[in-house]
């Protein structure tokens, strides 16, 4: 197993970053939790990555490439989704990610901007590759316009996009988006277990 230090070099790589852009990104989404992003300065981050502030212009040319880097980072650092090996463990994995964007709401909010922005590195369906993959050998009998909608469907409710929209607009508390997600997803795949051949507890 690998711990995070390593584990955040496989995603800067994954990322395109080198090893000082991906420190900028890290200390800024540190930084962001810490005081919001309108009280961050160029000052701040580079004392906090242990970098001259001229560095950061050379990675990140504006505050908003720096500002969509750091929510890329967080999707994929912060908000990295559990493991889980059969398409019907998702309503689990959903309320774990949903539980952790009510822990950091103020990343959740970034995410979920950069992801409408489609900002490069942020990923509007970041389950999407591993869901088509389990659908696949799953429920191989799906036809193709029947699996896109349930592909679709399950991506969309996995997505900071999702937690920002029932935050905001129902005020819901963290337990019940976690709920919400989980329970949608199971409507969407009850249906689909007797088409697998096989049991799912």
């Amino acid at each position: 197993m690998i711990g995070p230090a390593a584990e955040a070099e496989i995603i800067a790589e994954q990322l395109g970053l080198n090893r000082t852009s991906a420190e900028i990104l890290a200390a800024y989404v540190e930084l962001i939790e810490e005081l919001g992003t309108d009280d961050v300065s160029m000052k701040l981050i580079a004392r906090r990555a242990g970098v001259g502030e001229r560095t950061i212009f050379r990675h990140y040319a504006t505050r908003t490439d720096l500002l969509l880097g750091a929510a890329s980072w967080a999707d994929r650092v912060v908000f990295a989704r559990p493991d889980y090996d059969s398409v019907f463990d998702l309503p689990l994995a959903l309320r774990q990610t949903m539980t952790a964007y009510g822990q950091r709401p103020d990343l959740a909010f970034l995410v979920a901007e950069a992801m409408m922005r489609g900002a490069a590195g942020t990923d509007p369906a970041p389950s999407r590759e591993h869901l088509e993959r389990l659908l696949l050998q799953e429920i191989p009998d799906l036809q193709e316009d029947e699996r896109r909608s349930v592909l679709a469907a399950l991506c969309h409710l996995d997505s900071a996009g999702t937690w920002v929209a029932l935050q905001r607009e129902f005020g819901m508390a963290v337990h019940d988006i976690a709920d919400a997600a989980a329970w949608s997803a199971e409507a969407i795949l009850n249906p689909l277990r007797s088409r697998t051949g096989a049991h799912h507890g």
